[in-house]
């Protein structure tokens, strides 16, 4: 408890009104929502607690604190006890029966017997026990599902204090640019020659600009246990294959640092044979599949596996015939000295070249790499850890990752040098011209904390150190989190973290080897993102992930990346690129028409099933500036099997869907600068992939839809406005971007006496379109008449360049 001149509670004395009624009640057995049955059969030992009645301090703003306290009779904290203390106790919190529910897997709720919602309570150190909670899951009620998510969060924000909201935190300045990752480009094979071609492609041959870059996994100074402690792992080339393997310096790998600065500026700059990288991977694609196989004959008993053998070991030789002899920079880097060589040249010569490139990333695990730091190594106490999986998570699916993670254990830095190991990465990476990080396997503290005070501990120990560093190495915000669905990271990790990933990797094709896994788990990416986001993106800004441009759901993937409010990046492999595609997208100049909220699912969609339940399109709602938008996405076709622990196929269900969209399913009091939006008499409506325009009011019937697997629709809503003489004028944008409403920049409406004209500032470059019930008189862009065209439909169209002086935005100027 704060001492009683503390400021926050001074400022929470203030806002204490008249209590209301708890809208939550537990009695006979019943957990009831004004009357109304939510869980019956409920435990003796379970309780309830209203939040006036655990909440104690906070150090939240005074706004926030103001706003929870306002409607904290909307929620409370169930609790249970027990006889006996223990580090993982389960308990039933009762029956949950004949309800549409929304679940999250890997949740501390499970499925009991006969209806029961089991919750899970563990500490992940056989040394910290307990039988009591009093506030181990919270309850919060309410008739509109969106403040639902924003009221439950600002409460536990409040109560906790061990996170912030996003709105309270700063996200990093690429969420609305585009750029390039180098995983699915090369995976560990990534060298500065590639990286240097693949800007160059996106640069010269499509004509645009990425302004940021993420060097992923395989730049750093890893290797293998019982192996030279010195020298970096050779030939590493899937993920998988690196995931045993521990960081022995903080340094850049011998790739990266031997690179001499100014080398690829030359004419003279070594030739990249752009189909090398893909030999590798199919390569070592080959060696996968014939170990999988040695793995299966061993398991079915059959003594001579020789034969089997001997393939891997030719396969592995022809690996190393690909890879070729590798040059040693030792000598030129002593006598040329670390600015002409290494990180921080390589990072010198991109920025020379690409003007454009505003942020330089690179990816580290949570643990430094995916076996964390190798012991006696650096500076630092580092200790192999063996993981231990609770029966939860290991109950639920096979994971390569975990798998591995498990086989080698992690070599974890003490939590009391969290802050140290933590800056000693990051300090030198901000000195070599390194901008921000993105960190992944977030998830693999819950499997070391048995000697550190559990999980909890453990957590808040090494997230605190992240945090220190990236204020102070990366301006408070330069951090992508990766694979960080769980608790801890959400509740202990985003205090200062403000943007990560709502979905799992996009897989190109099934690892499970289903054909179809091309298609169909596209749509499953769709829908971990879209409803993902309906709680982490109360904290974190929702990040859908990379995607390749030339795959061949490429185009599904870019229309929902065109509306999902984040950034949009690609994972194009050399020579890999759709430009067309991507110039849907993004400008020229790497920027991109980014709507102004994280997407979210449609109510009629949040308890429903739009991969299996073969009648469901997946709708996602966001705003622009001057108008709402809706993407509608047929994503059937696959879903968890929970026999064989997987994400399946069901092709049954891949088939065109029907639907219906209306204007009144964008949620408009979600933004306050898109409230006023949704209170307009009319809307037009323009599809663009159909290209066609509708005119709506909030009374109209919906538009009905049939959409293909894996295709989608996006409708773009535009208010309406009555400019005199009868004319009724909207702008829609350019209709060449996915995303039509996002370029409109500034819009005015102005008239005297019997003129009128609307103003309109247009980023990008390519066909204009607005309705306008009658013809302009005069259509002037950028001062100058131009032609346009208009039709009795109300489509007014006109073609736009892009005034590269301008950054792209043209005035336009209608007269009526």
């Amino acid at each position: 408890m704060a001492p009683p001149n503390d400021p926050v509670i001074a400022g929470l004395n203030l806002i204490r009104t008249k209590s209301l009624e708890n809208c939550f009640d537990l009695c006979g057995g019943k957990l009831s929502i004004k009357g109304v049955s939510l869980l019956s059969e409920v435990p003796n030992n379970v309780t309830f607690s209203p939040f006036d009645c655990i909440f104690q301090s906070s150090d939240a703003p005074l706004p926030l604190l103001q706003r929870v306290r306002s409607l904290s009779h909307k929620g409370g904290f169930l609790g249970f006890s027990k006889e006996a203390s223990s580090d993982r106790l389960i308990n039933s919190l009762g029956k949950f029966r004949n309800r549409d529910f929304l679940s999250i897997f890997r949740s501390a709720l499970h499925p009991g017997d006969d209806g029961q919602v089991m919750i899970c309570a563990e500490s992940g150190s056989s040394g910290v026990k307990a039988s009591r909670f009093e506030a181990i899951a919270y309850v919060h009620a309410g008739d509109n599902p969106y403040n639902l998510m924003r009221e439950a969060y600002s409460a536990l924000r409040v109560h906790l204090n061990t996170f912030r909201l996003l709105e309270e935190k700063q996200v990093p300045n690429l969420v609305d640019k585009f750029g390039w990752c180098t995983w699915d480009a090369f995976y560990l094979t990534v060298e500065p020659a590639g990286v240097f071609r693949g800007l160059k492609e996106f640069s010269e041959e499509g004509r645009l600009s990425p302004r940021f870059v993420i060097i992923d996994d395989g730049w750093q100074s890893i290797n293998i246990d019982g192996r030279d402690p010195n020298e970096d792992a050779k030939n590493l080339v899937l993920g998988g294959t690196q995931m045993t393997a521990r960081l022995y310096r903080f340094k850049e790998c011998k790739k990266f640092e031997s690179y001499k600065g100014g080398s690829l500026l030359e004419n003279t700059s070594p030739k990249v044979d752009p189909k090398r990288p893909k030999l590798l991977i199919s390569k070592a694609i080959e060696i996968e599949h014939a170990e999988k196989d040695l793995d299966k004959v061993i398991r079915a008993g059959v003594s001579d596996v020789s034969e089997i053998k001997t393939k891997i070991q030719k396969l592995k030789q022809e690996l190393d015939e690909i890879f070729g002899g590798e040059e040693d920079g030792g000598e030129a880097l002593a006598e040329g000295g670390s600015e002409d060589f290494g990180m921080k040249a390589f990072t010198r010569d991109l920025r020379s070249k690409f003007k454009g490139l505003d942020n330089i990333y690179v990816w580290h695990a949570l643990c430094g790499a995916w076996g964390g730091v190798r012991p006696g190594s650096t500076h630092l106490n580092s200790k192999i850890i063996p993981c231990k999986l609770s029966p939860g998570l290991d109950g639920t699916m096979n994971d390569l990752a975990v798998v591995k993670i498990v086989e080698g254990g992690i070599g974890l830095v003490h939590p009391d040098q969290a802050d140290d190991f933590y800056d000693s990465m990051h300090s030198y990476l901000s000195q070599v011209g390194i901008t921000g990080v993105k960190v992944d396997v977030i998830h693999t503290l819950e499997y070391v904390s048995e000697e550190y005070g559990g999980r909890v501990e453990l957590a808040k120990a090494y997230y605190r150190g992240l945090s220190n560093s990236l204020v102070k190495n990366f301006n408070g915000s330069g951090l992508i989190s990766s694979m960080q669905q769980c608790n801890d990271f959400f509740f202990l990790g985003t205090k200062q973290i403000s943007m990560g990933r709502v979905g799992d990797d996009f897989w190109f094709q099934d690892p499970n080897g289903d054909p179809m896994g091309v298609y169909w788990l596209q749509g499953v990416h769709m829908i971990h993102c879209a409803y993902n986001s309906m709680w982490m993106g109360q904290m974190i800004q929702p990040d859908w992930d990379m995607f390749q441009s030339d795959h061949l759901c490429a185009k599904f993937h870019a229309g929902s990346r065109a509306i999902c409010g984040g950034p949009v990046y690609v994972s194009d492999s050399l020579g890999g690129h759709d430009f067309l595609l991507l110039n849907k997208l993004v400008y020229p100049d790497g920027t991109i028409p980014k709507c102004l909220h994280f997407a979210l699912p449609t109510r009629d969609c949040l308890f429903k099933n739009p991969l299996l339940d073969k009648k469901t399109v997946l709708k996602i709602w966001n705003f622009n500036k001057y108008g709402g938008v809706i993407g509608a996405f047929n994503c059937q076709g696959a879903g968890w099997d929970p026999k064989e622990q997987r994400i399946k196929g069901h092709p049954e269900c891949y088939k065109p869907i029907s639907g219906s969209v209306h204007v009144s399913e964008i949620e408009w009091d979600q933004k306050e600068e898109a409230s006023e939006l949704g209170k307009a008499e009319e809307y037009v409506v323009h599809l663009n992939q159909a290209e066609e325009i509708h005119v709506m009011t909030p009374k109209s019937h919906p538009i009905q839809f049939n959409i293909k697997p894996s295709s989608f629709e996006i409708f773009s809503f535009v208010p309406i406005w009555k400019l005199g003489n009868g004319i009724q004028f909207a702008p829609i944008g350019l209709t060449n971007m996915f995303n039509s409403g996002g370029t409109i920049q500034e819009l005015d409406y102005k008239g005297s006496g019997s003129e009128f004209c609307a103003r309109v500032k247009v980023k990008g470059g390519g066909s204009f379109l607005a309705y306008s019930s009658g013809s302009p008189k005069r259509c002037l862009l950028n001062g100058a008449d131009v032609d346009f065209e208009w039709s009795s439909s109300g489509k007014l169209t006109f073609s736009l360049p892009w005034v590269r002086e301008a950054s792209g935005v043209s005035d336009v100027v209608l007269l009526f």
